[in-house]
């Protein structure tokens, strides 16, 4: 079922009828697979459709004086472009950060459901905000911590968000990250990355071996970062956490 991590998410935030459940289960899509780097949307275009990401991870980046900033990552369950059904051009390339698989619908398509379903509106309207309090607390993050302290909070929010799609493994997760995307996250050196890594490591704090990233003492890894998961809005969680 193409939809499951998409429903998985809104069942997450907001929670969603049966009714409602069925009615995405049947919205047509278009499967498309992407490798590392390829680009899934440029800036200046006009999609008529959004997508859902099924497996894997995309990032907003931009070029910004000579070098490049990535502003967000989507993981499983996540509409990277839902604001084209209000705001049609593209902004900011979007992009795969590994192998991704996404489900395209038309904005038509979407538009149609949303009509029928207050209860789908009204969960659709509730991630779009969830996704801007997100993004002002990347901005909080980029402009208050420390380096170690913006990559320990960045880390222990996306461990926060699969865990709420059931993607996260008590402190493990598997991802194809590397250093140098997370770096662009937290507007550091690749250098600079690499020692906050190894502190980390040294603290007895992260494991990162290959694509695996485990938070050994997530709690105080958390501390660390200040990161009060708050922000992202999860009330039912298959980690059984009450974000509230």
């Amino acid at each position: 079922m193409p939809h499951r991590k998409l429903i998985a998410r809104l069942q997450a935030i907001s929670g969603i009828s049966h009714d409602d459940r069925a009615k995405l289960e049947r919205m047509p899509y278009t499967i498309k697979n992407f490798a590392k780097g390829d680009i899934v949307a440029r800036p200046g275009e006009r999609p008529l459709s959004c997508c859902v990401v099924l497996s894997g991870f995309l990032c907003r980046q931009r070029i910004v004086a000579s070098r490049n900033q990535v502003t967000s990552i989507y993981v499983p369950g996540d509409m990277p472009d839902l604001h084209t059904l209000h705001m049609p051009v593209m902004d900011r390339e979007l992009c795969s950060v590994g192998d991704s698989t996404i489900a395209v619908v038309t904005h038509s398509c979407l538009r149609n459901v949303l009509a029928g379903s207050a209860g789908l509106t009204n969960a659709f309207w509730r991630e779009t905000l969830i996704q801007a309090e997100i993004h002002r607390e990347w901005v909080d993050n980029l402009g208050s911590r420390e380096a170690l302290g913006r990559v320990a909070h960045l880390l222990c929010e996306i461990a926060a968000r699969l865990g709420s799609v059931g993607l996260c493994k008590e402190k493990s997760f598997v991802a194809p990250f590397t250093q140098g995307i997370i770096a662009q996250a937290c507007g550091i050196s690749v250098v600079h990355m690499n020692r906050t890594v190894q502190e980390m490591r040294r603290q007895g704090l992260l494991d990162w071996r290959g694509h695996t990233i485990e938070l050994l003492r997530r709690t105080d890894l958390e501390e660390l970062a200040e990161f009060n998961p708050a922000y992202l809005h999860v009330l039912n969680s298959p980690e059984k956490l009450v974000l509230l």
